[in-house]
């Protein structure tokens, strides 16, 4: 299952079954986990550590050292959980020493051509990037959210769980979970709840009917953060899903988008 034309460093670590195509250059501390599918033409360097059951297409670059100015070739490393999908020309940094060391990706992601992840990113689960859309360092991206093509994030932001990032939007502050937004000529506005979203990941009418008055406090009674946490702490009882609101509020230190 590994082509003749493929360039394996001898210290890489390959589960059996891993299938690696022509000309693809895999580098010293490499592991890649059963069931991993890598095409073309791609280049791994380590430290990385690649799950089980990933696709990984041509020209892709992974575990590229960071394109940070202060990396001086100290061992950092990224982590691939299972069953990601990376497609054309996706690169992927490793971690640097000022940002913890790591960049890591979880489970079920599929990166659309040309994303790019830069050094100390951290992804969750069950994440969609369409095509061309870029993380700066040091970014934590939440689960089931979205990013549509061309999308721009600026350092140091997280964007939270469940949310949708428009088309070319420059995101230069944290995005609250289960929101829509969208920005153009570098202003960034919120458009509601991602009900869209919501509704495939099954949540119920109930619970998006309280997410959608814990958005009226949020945007629509123009209160300040330390007047607007109380009554979203009041609803976390009979809807536990605000306490991503009050979560992010707490931990920003980039500021939220409102």
């Amino acid at each position: 299952m590994i082509d003749e034309h493929a360039i394996i460093d001898s210290s890489a670590k390959l589960a059996a079954n891993v299938s690696v195509g022509p000309y693809t250059i895999i580098g010293a501390n490499v592991e890649i986990g059963e069931g991993t599918w890598i095409g073309p033409s791609v280049v791994i360097k380590g430290r990385a550590k690649i799950g089980r059951n990933n696709k990984i297409y041509q020209f892709a670059s992974i575990g590229e050292d960071p394109q940070h100015l202060h990396y001086k070739g100290e061992d950092t490393l990224l982590e691939i959980g299972d069953n990601n999908i990376f497609r054309e020309f996706c690169t992927l940094n490793r971690g640097t020493m000022q940002g913890g060391g790591i960049t890591k990706i979880g489970d079920r992601n599929m990166l659309m051509a040309y994303v790019h992840i830069a050094h100390d990113c951290i992804l969750g689960n069950d994440i969609i990037f369409a095509n061309n859309a870029s993380l700066a360092g040091h970014i934590v991206i939440e689960d089931h959210v979205i990013l549509s093509g061309f999308a721009k994030i600026a350092q140091f932001c997280t964007i939270g769980a469940y949310s949708f990032v428009a088309g070319a939007t420059g995101i230069p502050k944290d995005v609250l979970p289960y929101i829509l937004v969208s920005g153009y000529h570098g202003k960034t506005t919120v458009y509601g709840l991602n009900l869209v979203g919501l509704r495939r990941k099954g949540f119920s009418r109930d619970t998006i009917k309280k997410l959608r008055q814990a958005y009226h406090i949020i945007f629509q009674e123009e209160l300040t953060v330390k007047e607007a946490l109380p009554k979203l702490e009041a609803m976390v009882n009979n809807c536990p899903e605000v306490q991503r609101f009050i979560d992010m509020f707490k931990n920003s230190k980039r500021g939220i988008v409102r």
